[in-house]
C-alpha cells in the first residue's frame, strides 16, 4: 500500500515553514545590528561597559549617549579646503575664462570687460570674506590681478591690422 500523499496549500506552507524561518532572519538581523551598536557607542564613548548589558540595557545606554552628543554646542569645523587654494583655483578659472573670451571671434569688449570686472570684485568679496561685503555693485574697475590691464583691439592703431567688422576681446 502506497503512502498517501497530504495536499499543503500555500497559506499552510507559509504559515509552517515560510513564516517562522522569515522571523528567524529578522531576529538574526536585529541582533546584527544591536551588536554593531553596541560596539559603536563602547567605541564613541571610550567605555567597554556596555559591551557586557543585555539588549534593553544598552539601548536605553545608546539613546541617552546619542542625546547627549546631540545637545552638545556644535564646534564650527575648519574649513576642508584651505581659503588660498580656493583663491588659486578661483584665479585659474578666471584666466581661462579669459582666454576663452579672447580666442572667442566677434566677443563684445563692453561684455569681456563687464565680466572680468564682475569676476574681480567677486574675487576681493571672497577674499574678504570676513568683512560682509553690503553692496557688490559698487564694484566698478577692475581689481583682480586678472581683470586689470587689459585692452582690446580698439586700442591697436587701425594701420597695423585690418579693422574687424565687430571689436575682439583680447586680455593683452
Amino acid at each position: 500500500m502506497a503512502p498517501q500523499m497530504e495536499f499543503v496549500s500555500k497559506t499552510q506552507h507559509y504559515l509552517k515553514v515560510k513564516k517562522p524561518q522569515l522571523e528567524r532572519e529578522r531576529r538574526a538581523r536585529i541582533n546584527k545590528c544591536l551588536d554593531s551598536l553596541k560596539e559603536l557607542v563602547a567605541e564613541f564613548q571610550g567605555n567597554d561597559a556596555i559591551l557586557h548589558m543585555d539588549k534593553a540595557e544598552m539601548l536605553e545606554t545608546a539613546v541617552s549617549f546619542i542625546k547627549s552628543q546631540v545637545r552638545k554646542p556644535k564646534v564650527p569645523a575648519a574649513p576642508q579646503v584651505p581659503m588660498d587654494s580656493f583663491r588659486h583655483g578661483y584665479m585659474n578659472a578666471v584666466n581661462e575664462v579669459s582666454r576663452v573670451m579672447a580666442a572667442t571671434p566677434g566677443m563684445n569688449v563692453q561684455l569681456g570687460k563687464a565680466v572680468m570686472i564682475h569676476l574681480g570684485c567677486e574675487y576681493n568679496r571672497l577674499s574678504e570674506a570676513s568683512t560682509p561685503v553690503q553692496n557688490t555693485e559698487l564694484c566698478s574697475a577692475p581689481m583682480s590681478p586678472a581683470s586689470s590691464g587689459y585692452h582690446s583691439d580698439e586700442d591697436i592703431s587701425p594701420a597695423a591690422s585690418p579693422a574687424p567688422s565687430a571689436p575682439v576681446w583680447r586680455p593683452w
